[in-house]
C-alpha cells in the first residue's frame, strides 16, 4: 500500500494537468440574444441616403432622458428573494423466517436433544429514513449597469459588475438581462424582477471564501484512502 501510494499520487496529477479546458457553455440570455440578432439580419436594411434610420437619437425627439440606446446607463436595483424547501420519508420492513428441523438422524431423537432443532434461521430487516433541505437567498443591492445592445424590438440588453474590496475580502457582483424600455421608471431606474433572462452572481475570494472552498479533488481523494 505504501508502495502504490505515490504512484497513485503522480498518476493523479499528471491527469490533472492534462485535463482539457472546458468550453464555455453559452447561457440562457446568450442563446435569448443571439437568436433576436439572427432575427434582425433577416430584415431589410433601411435604404441608403435616408434622412432618418432606426435608433437615431432624432428619430424620437420628443422621448426623455431615460436609458435607450448603446452605451447610455441605467440603475438596476437588485431586490432577489428565492426560498425553497424540500422534505422526503422512506420507510420499508422486510421478515424472514427459515426454520429446518430433523425428526430422526442415526435414531430416534429426543425432544430436548441436540438434533432436535438443526437448523433455525430468522431475519427482520427495517428501513426508516426521512430528510429535509431548507434553502433561502436573499440578495439586496443596487448597480449602475450599461446597455451593451438593443434588440430588434426595443428591448434591450443591460450588464453590469461592482466590485467591492473590504479587509482582503474581494467580492464581485454581476447582473445581466433584458429589460423593456416600458419598465424603466421615471428616474432612469428598474428592479431586477422587471428583467428577462436575468442572470445574477454574487462571487467572493478572501479569508470566508477560503474557509467554506470545496477541496480539490486530489485532496478528497486522500481523506477517502488515509486512515487519519
Amino acid at each position: 500500500m505504501k508502495r502504490l501510494l505515490p504512484i497513485l499520487l503522480i498518476a493523479l496529477t499528471a491527469l490533472a494537468a492534462a485535463k482539457k479546458p472546458k468550453t464555455p457553455v453559452p447561457s440562457p440570455l446568450d442563446h435569448f440574444v443571439g437568436d433576436a440578432r439572427a432575427r434582425s439580419a433577416e430584415a431589410p436594411p433601411a435604404a441608403a441616403g435616408g434622412i432618418w434610420t432606426p435608433g437615431s437619437r432624432l428619430a424620437d425627439a420628443a422621448r426623455d432622458l431615460k436609458a435607450s440606446q448603446v452605451d447610455d446607463v441605467i440603475t438596476v436595483l437588485v431586490v432577489e428573494n428565492a426560498s425553497a424547501v424540500a422534505k422526503g420519508t422512506t420507510k420499508t420492513a422486510r421478515t424472514a423466517s427459515t426454520k429446518n428441523s430433523v425428526s430422526a438422524l442415526a435414531g430416534i431423537t429426543k425432544a430436548a436433544g441436540p438434533w432436535a432443532n438443526l437448523a433455525g434461521v430468522s431475519g427482520d430487516t427495517q428501513l426508516a429514513g426521512e430528510g429535509a433541505t431548507t434553502r433561502d437567498v436573499v440578495i439586496s443591492t443596487t448597480l449602475t449597469a450599461r446597455v451593451s445592445g438593443v434588440l430588434p424590438n426595443g428591448a434591450m440588453l443591460v450588464e453590469a459588475t461592482k466590485e467591492v474590496e473590504v479587509n482582503s475580502e474581494h467580492q464581485v457582483i454581476t447582473v445581466r438581462g433584458i429589460v423593456r424600455p416600458a419598465d424603466v421608471a421615471s428616474d432612469n431606474t428598474v428592479r431586477s424582477d422587471r428583467l428577462g433572462q436575468l442572470e445574477v452572481r454574487v462571487n467572493g475570494k478572501g479569508v470566508v471564501g477560503d474557509a467554506i472552498r470545496r477541496p480539490f479533488l486530489l485532496y478528497r481523494i486522500l481523506l477517502g484512502l488515509l486512515p487519519f
